[in-house]
């Protein structure tokens, strides 16, 4: 079962929102939300995105709730990388391949374990 609010804006949000649609200078989901919340004023039994919680809060996004993932490769990592993949390839081998360079990183034991995938980004953003 949906949780119901019932919206009850000060006259000073309710002017503040109107102007905001009236010029319309945001984003489409504030403008959207925003028309929520003076339409919800009216209407008992609407359900906004979170009037509880303010109205900042209910015309924003929520914050994404995922960890950020650390970077691998730190400045001397991809110079090493970067310095590997310019040198001579192994033997037997015409080039180095993502999957080459990155076995060889785990080898020389600047990583436990490194995807091929990793490797290609940090070569195509210093190429």
């Amino acid at each position: 079962m949906s949780k119901r609010y019932l919206v009850t804006l000060t006259p000073e949000e309710r002017r503040g929102l109107t102007e905001m649609v009236r010029v319309g200078r945001r984003s489409a989901l504030t403008l959207t939300r925003a028309r929520i919340l003076l339409k919800a004023d009216q209407a008992a039994g609407v359900r906004p995105g979170g009037p509880a919680r303010g109205l900042e809060p209910a015309l924003g996004r929520k914050p994404q709730d995922r960890p950020s993932r650390e970077r691998k490769f730190d400045g001397a990592a991809e110079a090493r990388l970067i310095a590997l993949a310019c040198s001579a390839p192994p033997a037997g081998r015409a080039r180095w391949t993502l999957k080459l360079l990155a076995d060889k990183l785990v080898e020389l034991e600047l990583f436990a374990s490194v995807s091929d995938e990793t490797v290609r980004r940090v070569l195509k953003k210093t190429s």
